[in-house]
Protein backbone atom coordinates (compact mmCIF):
# COMPACT_ATOMS: atom_id res chain seq x y z
CA UNK A 1 0.00 0.00 0.00
CA UNK A 2 1.11 3.52 -0.61
CA UNK A 3 -0.48 6.20 1.57
CA UNK A 4 0.38 9.87 1.92
CA UNK A 5 0.88 10.02 5.67
CA UNK A 6 4.64 9.84 5.15
CA UNK A 7 4.42 13.29 3.56
CA UNK A 8 3.75 14.83 6.97
CA UNK A 9 7.47 14.90 7.58
CA UNK A 10 7.99 17.02 4.50
CA UNK A 11 6.07 19.92 6.03
CA UNK A 12 9.02 20.65 8.27
CA UNK A 13 11.42 20.38 5.37
CA UNK A 14 9.73 22.37 2.62
CA UNK A 15 12.16 25.22 2.99
CA UNK A 16 15.04 22.79 2.66
CA UNK A 17 13.78 21.70 -0.73
CA UNK A 18 15.37 24.73 -2.33
CA UNK A 19 18.41 25.16 -0.06
CA UNK A 20 19.97 23.32 2.87
CA UNK A 21 22.73 24.01 5.35
CA UNK A 22 25.24 22.00 3.33
CA UNK A 23 24.89 23.71 -0.04
CA UNK A 24 24.67 27.15 1.63
CA UNK A 25 28.01 26.74 3.42
CA UNK A 26 31.02 28.76 2.15
CA UNK A 27 33.10 25.58 2.30
CA UNK A 28 30.83 23.82 -0.20
CA UNK A 29 30.61 26.87 -2.45
CA UNK A 30 34.41 27.22 -2.54
CA UNK A 31 34.86 23.52 -3.28
CA UNK A 32 32.28 23.75 -6.06
CA UNK A 33 34.02 26.74 -7.63
CA UNK A 34 37.42 25.00 -7.59
CA UNK A 35 36.00 21.77 -8.99
CA UNK A 36 34.16 23.48 -11.84
CA UNK A 37 37.26 25.43 -12.80
CA UNK A 38 39.48 22.35 -12.68
CA UNK A 39 37.15 19.80 -14.31
CA UNK A 40 34.35 21.54 -16.18
CA UNK A 41 35.96 24.43 -18.03
CA UNK A 42 36.04 24.07 -21.84
CA UNK A 43 39.79 23.51 -21.81
CA UNK A 44 39.86 21.06 -18.88
CA UNK A 45 36.56 19.17 -19.13
CA UNK A 46 36.88 15.72 -17.58
CA UNK A 47 35.04 12.86 -19.28
CA UNK A 48 32.48 11.07 -17.09
CA UNK A 49 32.09 7.30 -16.81
CA UNK A 50 29.52 5.44 -18.89
CA UNK A 51 27.10 4.84 -15.95
CA UNK A 52 27.13 8.57 -15.15
CA UNK A 53 26.51 9.51 -18.76
CA UNK A 54 23.67 6.98 -19.01
CA UNK A 55 22.00 8.47 -15.93
CA UNK A 56 22.45 11.99 -17.35
CA UNK A 57 24.98 13.38 -14.90
CA UNK A 58 26.73 16.55 -16.06
CA UNK A 59 30.21 17.66 -15.10
CA UNK A 60 28.68 20.31 -12.84
CA UNK A 61 26.41 17.72 -11.20
CA UNK A 62 29.41 15.50 -10.60
CA UNK A 63 31.27 18.37 -8.93
CA UNK A 64 28.34 18.92 -6.58
CA UNK A 65 28.36 15.23 -5.68
CA UNK A 66 32.16 15.10 -5.23
CA UNK A 67 32.25 18.14 -2.97
CA UNK A 68 29.28 16.90 -0.97
CA UNK A 69 30.83 13.48 -0.41
CA UNK A 70 34.30 14.87 0.42
CA UNK A 71 32.93 17.27 3.03
CA UNK A 72 30.59 14.62 4.46
CA UNK A 73 33.38 12.03 4.74
CA UNK A 74 35.52 14.53 6.62
CA UNK A 75 32.64 15.49 8.94
CA UNK A 76 31.98 11.83 9.77
CA UNK A 77 35.67 11.24 10.42
CA UNK A 78 35.81 14.22 12.80
CA UNK A 79 32.49 13.41 14.46
CA UNK A 80 30.88 16.59 13.14
CA UNK A 81 27.29 17.06 12.00
CA UNK A 82 26.22 15.60 8.66
CA UNK A 83 24.48 18.24 6.55
CA UNK A 84 21.82 18.00 3.88
CA UNK A 85 22.45 19.33 0.38
CA UNK A 86 19.66 20.70 -1.80
CA UNK A 87 17.09 19.18 0.54
CA UNK A 88 18.58 15.68 0.56
CA UNK A 89 21.00 13.67 2.64
CA UNK A 90 24.45 13.03 1.10
CA UNK A 91 23.90 9.48 -0.16
CA UNK A 92 26.59 7.42 -1.80
CA UNK A 93 25.56 6.89 -5.41
CA UNK A 94 25.80 3.55 -7.17
CA UNK A 95 26.34 3.42 -10.93
CA UNK A 96 24.87 6.89 -11.22
CA UNK A 97 21.88 6.14 -8.95
CA UNK A 98 21.47 8.92 -6.38
CA UNK A 99 19.59 6.94 -3.72
CA UNK A 100 20.31 3.22 -4.24
CA UNK A 101 18.31 1.95 -1.25
CA UNK A 102 15.15 3.88 -2.15
CA UNK A 103 15.42 2.68 -5.74
CA UNK A 104 15.88 -0.94 -4.66
CA UNK A 105 12.94 -0.80 -2.24
CA UNK A 106 10.76 0.96 -4.83
CA UNK A 107 11.44 -1.96 -7.16
CA UNK A 108 10.54 -4.31 -4.31
CA UNK A 109 7.16 -2.58 -4.09
CA UNK A 110 6.85 -2.89 -7.88
CA UNK A 111 7.34 -6.64 -7.48
CA UNK A 112 4.66 -6.71 -4.74
CA UNK A 113 2.17 -5.21 -7.19
CA UNK A 114 3.22 -7.62 -9.94
CA UNK A 115 2.59 -10.50 -7.53
CA UNK A 116 -0.69 -9.00 -6.38
CA UNK A 117 -1.88 -8.42 -9.93
CA UNK A 118 -1.19 -12.06 -10.71
CA UNK A 119 -3.25 -13.18 -7.71
CA UNK A 120 -6.17 -10.93 -8.65
CA UNK A 121 -6.18 -12.25 -12.20
CA UNK A 122 -5.90 -15.90 -11.18
CA UNK A 123 -8.02 -16.11 -8.05
CA UNK A 124 -10.87 -13.64 -8.47
CA UNK A 125 -13.57 -14.80 -10.94
CA UNK A 126 -13.84 -12.74 -14.12
CA UNK A 127 -17.49 -12.08 -13.33
CA UNK A 128 -16.70 -10.50 -9.96
CA UNK A 129 -17.80 -6.83 -10.03
CA UNK A 130 -14.62 -5.60 -8.31
CA UNK A 131 -12.03 -7.49 -10.35
CA UNK A 132 -11.55 -4.81 -12.99
CA UNK A 133 -11.17 -2.11 -10.32
CA UNK A 134 -8.47 -4.08 -8.52
CA UNK A 135 -6.60 -4.74 -11.76
CA UNK A 136 -6.62 -1.05 -12.63
CA UNK A 137 -5.39 -0.20 -9.13
CA UNK A 138 -2.53 -2.66 -9.62
CA UNK A 139 -1.47 -0.81 -12.75
CA UNK A 140 -1.58 2.54 -10.95
CA UNK A 141 0.69 0.99 -8.32
CA UNK A 142 3.10 -0.36 -10.93
CA UNK A 143 3.22 3.08 -12.54
CA UNK A 144 3.76 4.84 -9.20
CA UNK A 145 6.63 2.63 -8.08
CA UNK A 146 8.26 2.87 -11.50
CA UNK A 147 8.39 6.64 -11.25
CA UNK A 148 9.46 6.40 -7.62
CA UNK A 149 12.48 4.38 -8.75
CA UNK A 150 13.19 6.86 -11.57
CA UNK A 151 12.90 9.86 -9.23
CA UNK A 152 15.27 8.35 -6.68
CA UNK A 153 17.66 7.48 -9.47
CA UNK A 154 17.85 11.08 -10.67
CA UNK A 155 16.07 13.92 -8.90
CA UNK A 156 14.90 16.42 -11.50
CA UNK A 157 11.79 18.67 -11.46
CA UNK A 158 10.16 16.48 -14.10
CA UNK A 159 10.87 13.16 -12.35
CA UNK A 160 9.71 14.71 -9.07
CA UNK A 161 6.36 15.71 -10.59
CA UNK A 162 5.90 12.30 -12.23
CA UNK A 163 6.60 10.62 -8.90
CA UNK A 164 4.19 12.87 -6.98
CA UNK A 165 1.42 12.72 -9.60
CA UNK A 166 1.69 8.95 -9.95
CA UNK A 167 1.60 8.47 -6.17
CA UNK A 168 -1.45 10.74 -5.95
CA UNK A 169 -3.17 8.71 -8.68
CA UNK A 170 -2.61 5.48 -6.76
CA UNK A 171 -3.90 6.99 -3.52
CA UNK A 172 -6.89 8.60 -5.18
CA UNK A 173 -7.79 5.48 -7.15
CA UNK A 174 -7.61 3.45 -3.92
CA UNK A 175 -10.23 5.77 -2.43
CA UNK A 176 -12.27 5.51 -5.64
CA UNK A 177 -12.49 1.71 -5.61
CA UNK A 178 -12.94 1.63 -1.82
CA UNK A 179 -16.10 3.74 -2.02
CA UNK A 180 -17.39 1.57 -4.88
CA UNK A 181 -16.63 -1.62 -2.93
CA UNK A 182 -17.96 -0.59 0.48
CA UNK A 183 -21.09 1.18 -0.71
CA UNK A 184 -21.78 -1.35 -3.49
CA UNK A 185 -21.75 1.19 -6.30
CA UNK A 186 -20.38 -1.26 -8.88
CA UNK A 187 -22.64 -1.82 -11.87
CA UNK A 188 -24.36 -5.21 -11.84
CA UNK A 189 -24.43 -7.22 -15.05
CA UNK A 190 -27.86 -7.80 -16.49
CA UNK A 191 -27.85 -11.56 -15.82
CA UNK A 192 -27.34 -10.95 -12.08
CA UNK A 193 -30.07 -8.37 -11.56
CA UNK A 194 -32.71 -10.96 -10.68
CA UNK A 195 -30.45 -12.91 -8.31
CA UNK A 196 -29.37 -9.88 -6.31
CA UNK A 197 -31.88 -7.68 -4.59
CA UNK A 198 -30.07 -5.86 -1.81
CA UNK A 199 -31.05 -2.23 -1.26
CA UNK A 200 -27.38 -1.17 -1.31
CA UNK A 201 -26.65 -2.32 -4.83
CA UNK A 202 -27.46 0.06 -7.69
CA UNK A 203 -28.77 -1.02 -11.08
CA UNK A 204 -26.42 -1.39 -14.01
CA UNK A 205 -24.80 1.93 -14.93
CA UNK A 206 -26.31 3.72 -11.90
CA UNK A 207 -26.25 7.50 -11.71
CA UNK A 208 -24.42 7.35 -8.35
CA UNK A 209 -21.59 5.32 -9.88
CA UNK A 210 -21.29 7.70 -12.83
CA UNK A 211 -21.31 10.80 -10.64
CA UNK A 212 -18.67 9.35 -8.29
CA UNK A 213 -16.46 8.37 -11.24
CA UNK A 214 -16.78 11.79 -12.89
CA UNK A 215 -16.13 13.58 -9.60
CA UNK A 216 -12.93 11.60 -9.01
CA UNK A 217 -11.68 12.26 -12.54
CA UNK A 218 -12.32 15.99 -12.25
CA UNK A 219 -10.73 16.23 -8.79
CA UNK A 220 -7.57 14.44 -9.90
CA UNK A 221 -7.25 16.46 -13.11
CA UNK A 222 -7.80 19.63 -11.11
CA UNK A 223 -5.13 18.54 -8.63
CA UNK A 224 -2.40 17.97 -11.20
CA UNK A 225 -3.44 21.02 -13.25
CA UNK A 226 -3.12 23.28 -10.20
CA UNK A 227 0.34 21.93 -9.35
CA UNK A 228 1.49 22.09 -12.97
CA UNK A 229 0.32 25.61 -13.79
CA UNK A 230 1.72 27.29 -10.67
CA UNK A 231 5.03 29.16 -11.02
CA UNK A 232 6.38 27.09 -8.10
CA UNK A 233 5.30 23.63 -6.97
CA UNK A 234 2.94 23.95 -3.98
CA UNK A 235 4.34 21.30 -1.64
CA UNK A 236 2.03 22.23 1.23
CA UNK A 237 -1.11 21.85 -0.88
CA UNK A 238 0.18 18.55 -2.29
CA UNK A 239 0.72 17.23 1.24
CA UNK A 240 -2.73 18.30 2.43
CA UNK A 241 -4.48 16.87 -0.63
CA UNK A 242 -2.83 13.48 -0.27
CA UNK A 243 -3.36 13.39 3.48
CA UNK A 244 -7.09 14.08 3.17
CA UNK A 245 -7.53 11.42 0.48
CA UNK A 246 -5.39 8.84 2.26
CA UNK A 247 -6.92 9.35 5.69
CA UNK A 248 -10.42 9.09 4.20
CA UNK A 249 -9.42 5.81 2.56
CA UNK A 250 -8.02 4.50 5.85
CA UNK A 251 -11.08 5.58 7.83
CA UNK A 252 -13.44 3.73 5.48
CA UNK A 253 -11.54 0.46 5.83
CA UNK A 254 -11.42 0.90 9.60
CA UNK A 255 -15.20 1.22 9.57
CA UNK A 256 -15.35 -1.92 7.45
CA UNK A 257 -13.36 -3.83 10.08
CA UNK A 258 -15.49 -2.76 13.07
CA UNK A 259 -17.11 -5.50 15.20
CA UNK A 260 -20.50 -6.75 14.05
CA UNK A 261 -22.36 -5.08 16.91
CA UNK A 262 -21.25 -1.63 15.71
CA UNK A 263 -21.38 -2.24 11.96
CA UNK A 264 -21.86 0.94 9.96
CA UNK A 265 -22.87 -0.50 6.59
CA UNK A 266 -23.47 -3.81 4.90
CA UNK A 267 -20.03 -5.26 4.20
CA UNK A 268 -21.19 -7.87 1.72
CA UNK A 269 -24.10 -8.03 -0.72
CA UNK A 270 -27.02 -10.30 0.13
CA UNK A 271 -25.98 -10.43 3.79
CA UNK A 272 -27.07 -8.59 6.91
CA UNK A 273 -25.00 -5.70 8.26
CA UNK A 274 -23.83 -7.90 11.11
CA UNK A 275 -22.28 -10.50 8.77
CA UNK A 276 -18.58 -10.39 9.58
CA UNK A 277 -16.17 -13.17 8.56
CA UNK A 278 -12.93 -13.40 10.51
CA UNK A 279 -10.68 -12.00 7.76
CA UNK A 280 -12.45 -8.60 7.96
CA UNK A 281 -10.17 -7.73 10.88
CA UNK A 282 -7.17 -7.78 8.52
CA UNK A 283 -8.28 -4.54 6.86
CA UNK A 284 -8.12 -2.58 10.10
CA UNK A 285 -4.84 -4.18 11.15
CA UNK A 286 -3.19 -3.42 7.81
CA UNK A 287 -4.37 0.19 7.89
CA UNK A 288 -2.89 0.60 11.38
CA UNK A 289 0.41 -1.01 10.34
CA UNK A 290 0.59 1.16 7.23
CA UNK A 291 0.10 4.27 9.33
CA UNK A 292 2.77 3.08 11.75
CA UNK A 293 5.18 2.38 8.90
CA UNK A 294 4.55 5.85 7.54
CA UNK A 295 5.64 7.28 10.88
CA UNK A 296 9.18 6.31 9.90
CA UNK A 297 9.24 9.53 7.89
CA UNK A 298 8.94 11.50 11.12
CA UNK A 299 12.28 10.11 12.35
CA UNK A 300 14.51 11.71 9.77
CA UNK A 301 18.18 10.88 10.35
CA UNK A 302 21.44 10.90 8.36
CA UNK A 303 21.67 7.77 6.23
CA UNK A 304 23.32 4.76 7.81
CA UNK A 305 26.45 3.89 5.81
CA UNK A 306 25.40 6.82 3.59
CA UNK A 307 22.74 4.55 2.04
CA UNK A 308 19.81 3.73 4.38
CA UNK A 309 17.62 6.58 5.65
CA UNK A 310 14.09 6.80 7.08
CA UNK A 311 12.49 7.33 3.68
CA UNK A 312 14.09 4.22 2.22
CA UNK A 313 13.01 2.22 5.29
CA UNK A 314 9.44 3.39 4.69
CA UNK A 315 9.68 2.05 1.13
CA UNK A 316 10.98 -1.22 2.55
CA UNK A 317 8.09 -1.47 5.03
CA UNK A 318 5.36 -0.86 2.44
CA UNK A 319 6.33 -3.81 0.22
CA UNK A 320 5.20 -6.62 2.58
CA UNK A 321 2.13 -4.54 3.48
CA UNK A 322 1.20 -4.40 -0.20
CA UNK A 323 1.52 -8.19 -0.44
CA UNK A 324 -0.77 -8.61 2.59
CA UNK A 325 -3.27 -6.08 1.23
CA UNK A 326 -3.62 -8.03 -2.00
CA UNK A 327 -4.10 -11.18 0.04
CA UNK A 328 -6.92 -9.43 1.89
CA UNK A 329 -8.57 -8.11 -1.30
CA UNK A 330 -8.56 -11.60 -2.82
CA UNK A 331 -9.96 -13.14 0.36
CA UNK A 332 -12.65 -10.46 0.55
CA UNK A 333 -13.60 -10.99 -3.10
CA UNK A 334 -13.85 -14.78 -2.70
CA UNK A 335 -16.25 -14.65 0.24
CA UNK A 336 -19.32 -16.82 -0.28
CA UNK A 337 -21.65 -13.84 -0.11
CA UNK A 338 -20.45 -12.74 -3.58
CA UNK A 339 -21.80 -15.93 -5.17
CA UNK A 340 -24.81 -14.17 -6.67
CA UNK A 341 -22.40 -11.92 -8.58
CA UNK A 342 -19.92 -14.55 -9.70
CA UNK A 343 -22.06 -17.58 -10.42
Amino acid sequence: MRTPIQLIALMAAIGATWASSGDRSPEFENCLTRCNEARCSPSHRVSLSIPLRLTRWTCEDNCKYTCMRDITARNIRLGDRVHQYYGKWPFVRLLGVQEPASVAFSLLNFWAHVRGLGRVRREIPDSHPMKTYYILWSFTGLNAWTWSAVFHTRDWPMTEKLDYFSAALTIFYALYYTVIRLFHLYPISRRHKLTLSTPDTPPEGSLTHKVWSLLCILLYLGHISYLTLLPRFDYTYNIVFNMVVGLTHNALWLLYSFPARVSVFRRFPSRAETYRPAFVTKAGVLVVFTTAASALELFDFPPVASVIDAHSLWHLATAPLAVLWYDFLVEDARDESWRAHTA
